[in-house]
């Protein structure tokens, strides 16, 4: 009976050891949804994130870092995750998804009275350079749209700062996180002006394609109870008060 039932404690504790994992997860600054407050990750992905880990009793580290670097090691590294992420036939092959939980819209933005009309892509191509932060999706969207004019950042905040002060004339971002970055500058959103909207998108947590699918299933579900039981929606009057949750998919 005492052998029988060290072999069931072994079981129990291998199978407890296992359903636990250890993650790297990063993200970078990008208020509201994730940046740093007095030295510590904060923010709506990052609430959801820290909530995501409680509930699936894995356990892991947030690092802020530069998107770039996020970047390449979520499509490298075993049990690496990286939030949020947009969502483009681009990149679907490139992580395995959990979401979900933000839906946006993306403009080219200039600084006030610049004198730019911009109403398509093609008038896009046309100005000397267009801000954007290094290797997020609207990078990406634009070179494959053939766009040889970019000037890539490695933070969104550099970007905005050169268009308010003149040194390129045109940038884009998300329409509704514009505000929370503009705030954080200490600037107004009277000082730009939108201009053309070429993209709608959904946000997720990615994870490295190296780990393991289970963990990703067990976030996933633990995501949909967020949405079951209210506590995403509360996330988001908490943070983003005027904008309205994405439109929940049947299965990702």
């Amino acid at each position: 009976m005492a052998v029988w039932l060290l072999r069931l404690l072994s079981a129990w504790l291998f199978c407890s050891l296992a359903a636990a994992t250890e993650l790297q997860l990063y993200t970078e600054e990008n208020p509201p949804l994730n940046f740093s407050r007095d030295g510590q990750p904060d923010g709506l992905s990052v609430a959801a994130v820290r909530e995501l880990l409680r509930r699936t009793g894995d356990s892991g580290t947030i690092r802020m870092v530069p998107w770039a670097r996020g970047y390449a090691r979520a499509q490298s590294r075993a049990n690496v995750g990286l939030f949020i992420t947009v969502r483009t036939p681009e990149r679907e092959a490139l992580f395995q998804w959990v979401g979900p939980l933000l839906s946006t819209t993306t403009s080219f933005y200039a600084r006030s009275g610049s004198g730019l009309h911009i109403d398509s892509l093609d008038d896009a191509r046309q100005v000397a350079a267009i801000g954007v932060p290094r290797d997020w999706y609207s990078q990406h969207f634009l070179e494959a749209e053939g766009f040889s004019n970019l000037y890539r950042t490695s933070k969104p905040h550099g970007m905005l700062k050169m268009v308010l002060h003149g040194r390129i004339p045109l940038m884009v971002y998300e329409d509704q996180l514009l505000p929370s970055l503009m705030a954080e500058l200490g600037r107004s959103m009277a000082e730009l002006e939108r201009h053309y909207s070429f993209m709608q998108s959904s946000s997720y947590i990615v994870f490295s394609p190296q780990t393991d699918a289970r963990l990703v299933q067990r976030w996933q579900a633990a995501l949909d109870d967020m949405w079951n039981d209210g506590s995403l929606a509360r996330l988001h009057e908490q943070w983003l008060p005027n904008i309205a949750l994405p439109a929940r998919p049947a299965h990702n």
